[in-house]
């Protein structure tokens, strides 16, 4: 592009050098920058240029520029706003994309960055207009619009204004009104609450009553009649009569015009494609609701502005002055602008992003402007985080067709590339017990026990009331928290499951199954020893690489070898590995290019290998789809400069961030719609909306509302008071507004124990590691004590002399209380527990306890905590045998207590405290304590016990 510093305006010297907002308005046809304290402030009769700057994870800097126009603005400030935009994107290194906003029909990423609305106001600046400063409060009628983001317009104050499918505020001086259309979606109304917080905020300085009126509910309360009142007294209304724009929304096929001498001129083609650009050209793109203006990297400033009055002028003959217009760069078009081509390369030659930034920037220090920062280096590469918790206990099993099996703990961490395996791992959250679910697959694994295992894995979750996030995980692809989980991870070739063997047989295959006296090499990976992994290999020379360490066995006969582009960190973790895979035999070291005969005849002599270190995709800037599933059909909505707020109780959401992809489901989503999760999540890696090559093995998690693991809650500025509220979108924002914008969650008193009182001052005491810290090293739940203790027992013998000790998991953690030494086994708790997920309930009346995170009632007709800390005394279906406890309960047996009894209990009992009527010594002898040490307990550790003994 030839650049001439005549045509760039100095104003726009430092722009875009951080991440953040920048806006000017045009005055004098000049741009004007605004005060930050003036955001979100738009006059009707004024035009303004915003820069949204984002600072990508790579370290580039991406950026959007909008020319905004108020509906009384000028023509002059309008093709002057066009145009400086045109100059500010050429500052920018012509890179950036350049979207035209026309007031009442913004794009829903523009709106975004001012949530939750804008409201101009009449008035501008050039247009001479006055801004108006009323001198009594007027009274104003909004109608609002929008799932996701809000299209705020004022209209006229009148009953006429009103109908049956939107949202309206009513702002008068004293009080705001939300009328809310019968036909209008609870997501609608919930996002209106966030207009009318802004209003009270904006313009009441927060001190206003709020009240919510329902279309249809006639005069059923005060609101509902001082609302019709304002009107003149309530009538019903008449059906919608406007109709929608459809000039502008209808649908047309796409038609390329290129721009030649200041006029469009139509490009005949069947199909487009990438090639009908020509990079010293400008063209338009007019696809009906939107249009766009490509321009090569070879065109002149000139010529791009040309191309942009010339789309202007071919949508203002066409009567479609609220399409959206969007100008794109050569190079860095936008994925909905590839879709609409039937072929679109994934690489151009294009000149490099840097180089128009560059030249700009040599032609603005000629100027004595100040460039420092234009060009920015890239930050060096940081390493993934797991943020979650390492000192909880993990339970694997190995799927067999529809059978799956326990693994002990020393076999935990032993993977097969032909098994499926299904994992739970329980840890300490913020006020509970959080649980993470999964499932693992093997490269070879075949499609029935995938099928099993995805199955067992659901019920599992499903059968713990979707408090449990739910994982599905491919070989080769696992994500940072399940390799901190498991910490050493080993991936064996072969397989041991029915279904593989029978794969080989049908295949004809050799069964090529790790064994200990055979030949096998391992290349060892890993951060450190909380994150390190020893992956089987073909035992060829040309499975090596210098970026590695290996370990190679044949026999009695045990190598490590170390490439040339190791570090001591790599060295260290081979010798960790070593200690798991042949941890009673001593190994030869060998070093690239120093390496004995025999090595090399175990691999079957020498060949080439790789010095390239096998590299994965990390995460990319998250972005956040709403999602709606229907016949198997996945359509999705970005949602731009998301929050937690955007997370609606009613609705699916997906999370995509490249290297894995999160689906997170409302608790008032369906159920049916619930089981679909994991598969609206693989239709997501299918579809590739946004034309990321997404795996189709990328990690995908399933996250329940009100159990977010921290793994999740990171992309958000998460507000746990927020997650813990009842009620659908509308109850619970209309809660936060008339609180003054503060969620109000009343969280139940600790309950009160038998015999003793409840000291809620008393926090329970825990070890965590997030395993965040690069210097922590040690093993999984063994504190710097437990290790000098340990190293008094370890035999000497049985590991490699030379290196740190193997690392051991964590034992199931004692209960604090004197009587912990009676706890019933683990493994058998564990059995009894599993057991229970393949075996189909009895028929019974079902009372589902209201236990969710960290959630209480806001139902002033639900007893109190205090009328509550005990189970009723109602004393019904008492059998022979069972009789009263010393608190006055009846008492009935274990057999009849637990939720698989073939004779539950159903009647007369708390079914939230069924362990409470056991009887003392029957209650003593299955939790290892008295009542009283028991309700001691925290609430996530009670509910993990009576869980494990089918009491909950």
């Amino acid at each position: 592009m030839g650049v001439s510093v005549t045509n760039l305006d100095a104003t726009f010297q430092g722009a875009g050098q951080k991440a953040g907002i920048e806006i000017w308005h045009i005055e004098n046809f000049h741009p004007v920058p605004i005060p930050e304290s003036s955001y979100g402030k738009f006059y009707t009769a004024d035009s303004y240029i915003i820069l949204k700057t984002t600072a990508l994870k790579s370290g580039a800097l991406r950026h959007d520029i909008h020319y905004w126009l108020g509906k009384d603005t000028s023509q002059d400030e309008a093709g002057t706003a066009a145009v400086k935009t045109i100059e500010l994107d050429a500052v920018l290194g012509g890179r950036a994309v350049q979207y035209h906003e026309v007031q009442s029909n913004e794009t829903e990423k523009f709106l975004s960055y001012f949530k939750p609305c804008i409201i101009p106001q009449e008035g501008g600046v050039a247009s001479g207009f006055k801004h108006a400063e009323a001198k009594e409060y007027k009274i104003r009628l909004f109608v609002c619009k929008g799932k996701h983001v809000v299209h705020v317009k004022e209209v006229l104050f009148a009953r006429s204004s009103l109908n049956h499918d939107d949202i309206f505020i009513l702002d008068t001086k004293s009080k705001i009104f939300q009328f809310s259309g019968v036909n209008s979606s609870i997501q609608e109304r919930a996002k209106a609450l966030e207009v009318v917080q802004y209003i009270r905020d904006t313009y009441h300085d927060g001190k206003c009553e709020v009240a919510a009126i329902e279309d249809g509910k006639l005069m059923a309360d005060a609101d509902t009649g001082e609302f019709w009142g304002l009107f003149g007294g309530f009538a019903p209304l008449p059906r919608k009569t406007t109709k929608r724009d459809t000039k502008s929304a209808v649908a047309i096929f796409s038609r390329l015009y290129r721009v030649e001498k200041g006029q469009p001129e139509p490009v005949d083609a069947d199909s487009l494609t990438k090639d009908m650009l020509d990079t010293n050209r400008c063209y338009i793109l007019d696809c009906g609701i939107e249009a766009f203006v490509w321009m090569g990297r070879n065109t002149s400033l000139d010529e791009r502005k040309t191309a942009s009055v010339a789309a202007d002028e071919l949508l203002h003959g066409l009567d479609r002055t609220k399409c959206h217009v969007v100008r794109l760069i050569e190079g860095f078009e936008t994925v909905m602008f590839h879709k609409k081509f039937a072929s679109w390369p994934q690489s151009t030659d294009v000149a490099a992003p840097e180089d128009g930034k560059g030249r700009v920037a040599a032609l603005l220090k000629r100027q004595g402007i100040n460039v420092k920062g234009l060009m920015k280096d890239s930050p060096p590469k940081e390493e993934p985080q797991p943020c979650i918790d390492c000192t909880g206990d993990l339970q694997v099993w190995r799927v067999n067709g529809q059978q799956k099996t326990l693994l002990p703990e020393s076999d935990q961490s032993k993977f097969y590339t032909g098994d499926c395996f299904i994992f739970q791992y329980s840890y300490p959250g913020e006020d509970k017990e959080e649980y993470l679910i999964g499932t693992w697959f093997g490269k070879l694994s075949v499609e029935e026990d995938q099928i099993s295992a995805t199955s067992q894995a659901s019920k599992m979750v499903e059968s713990m009331k979707f408090l449990a996030t739910q994982a599905c995980i491919y070989e080769g692809f696992e994500p940072i928290q399940f390799l901190a989980i498991f910490q050493s991870l080993i991936v064996f070739k072969g397989g041991l499951s029915e279904g593989y063997k029978k794969f080989l047989a049908g295949k004809k295959l050799p069964d090529d199954t790790y064994s200990e006296d055979g030949i096998a090499l391992f290349r060892v990976q890993g951060t450190g020893p909380d994150n390190m992994q020893a992956i089987q290999v073909v035992p060829v020379a040309s499975s090596l690489n210098s970026s590695y360490c290996y370990i190679l066995h044949s026999g009695s006969s045990v190598f490590t070898w170390y490439g040339n582009l190791t570090t001591s960190d790599d060295q260290d973790l081979a010798e960790r590995q070593l200690d798991l895979i042949k941890p009673e035999m001593q190994s030869r070291l060998h070093k690239e290019g120093a390496e004995s005969e025999q090595f090399w005849d175990i691999l079957g002599g020498k060949s080439e290998y790789s010095s390239q270190k096998i590299e994965r995709d990390n995460e990319s800037d998250p972005h956040l789809f709403s999602c709606t599933f229907s016949n198997g059909d996945l359509k999705v909505v970005e949602i731009y400069n998301f929050n937690q707020d955007d997370l609606l109780t009613e609705d699916i959401f997906i999370l995509d961030c490249l290297s894995d992809i999160y689906v997170w489901v409302g608790q008032l989503v369906e159920n049916k719609n619930k089981k679909q999760a994991l598969v609206i999540g693989e239709k997501f890696l299918q579809n590739d909306f946004l034309l990321e090559k997404l795996s189709q093995q990328a990690p995908i998690y399933i996250v329940f509302e009100g159990s977010e693991p921290t793994f999740f809650t990171r992309f958000f500025t998460w507000d746990s008071m927020k997650a813990a509220m009842h009620g659908d979108s509308f109850q619970r924002k209309l809660a936060i507004v008339k609180n003054g914008g503060t969620p109000t969650v009343v969280k139940p008193k600790r309950r009160t124990p038998y015999g003793g009182r409840s000291n809620t001052s008393e926090k329970p005491q825990r070890s965590r590691s997030l395993s965040s810290s690069p210097d922590r090293v040690r093993p999984r739940g063994r504190s710097p004590a437990f290790n000098a203790l340990a190293a008094n027992f370890e035999n000497p013998n049985t590991r490699n002399l030379s290196t740190p000790p193997p690392m051991v998991r964590k034992v199931y953690p004692k209960s604090v209380t004197p009587d912990s030494t009676k706890l019933v086994s683990r493994s058998a708790a564990i059995e009894a527990l599993t057991a229970s997920f393949d075996k189909p309930l009895p028929a019974r009346k079902v009372i589902i306890p209201s236990f969710t995170k960290g959630r209480a009632s806001t139902d002033a007709s639900k007893p109190s905590p205090e009328e509550n800390s005990k189970p009723e005394t109602i004393k019904e279906d008492v059998k022979e045998g069972d009789v009263e406890d010393d608190d006055g309960l009846p008492t009935y047996p274990y057999d009849r207590l637990k939720t698989t009894s073939t004779d539950l209990i159903t009647v007369g009992i708390d079914v939230t405290k069924r362990e409470a009527y056991l009887s003392s010594q029957e209650f003593t002898e299955k939790f290892g304590m008295n009542k009283d040490a028991f309700y001691k307990l925290p609430k996530w550790k009670q509910n993990k016990l009576k869980m494990t003994l089918q009491l909950f």
